[in-house]
């Protein structure tokens, strides 16, 4: 049986593992301090699907707001170990993710996927959801700085 349920802090090292396999590398002591970071915020989730005391996958949600459209649900991540695939937990992510944003009055979610991911693009399909646009997608490294306050 599969349990779905908010991260917590104790998860890093096996959430650090699923990271990876996404295929974002990052430490459990600095997954630790994202998810530390990041579960007192209201407007922010993330779930881990576990079986017994193993987590199997993860779902990191949050409000989007942008002037040029409503407020919406934007997945910022899910991952299913690569052996626990095909079983119903990314399904089950996404079901909770969609209850998080209804229950926020919420009427959309959105998801990026990168344009070589085609099982993940076959999941959302099947999922419901629509393909609505490819995008190019920039970034820029800024110098760091210490925060204000």
């Amino acid at each position: 049986m599969v349990l779905i349920r908010q991260i917590s802090p104790d998860d890093a090292a096996a959430a650090a593992a699923l990271s990876a396999e996404l295929g974002y590398p990052v430490s459990p002591e600095a997954m630790r301090a994202r998810i530390e970071d990041l579960l007192p915020l209201s407007d922010h989730a993330i779930y881990v699907a576990c079986a017994d005391a193993n987590v199997l996958g993860w779902i990191d949600i949050a409000i989007a707001r942008h002037l040029a459209s409503d407020a919406r649900v934007e997945i910022g991540g899910l991952v299913v170990a690569e052996e626990a695939r095909g079983r119903g937990i990314g399904r089950l992510l996404v079901a909770e993710a969609e209850k998080w944003a209804t229950e926020r009055g919420l009427a959309s979610v959105l998801v990026r996927s990168q344009i070589k991911r085609d099982d993940a693009h076959r999941f959302y399909l099947r999922e419901g959801y629509a393909r609505t646009k490819t995008s190019a997608v920039f970034t820029k490294d800024l110098p760091r700085s210490t925060p204000k306050g």
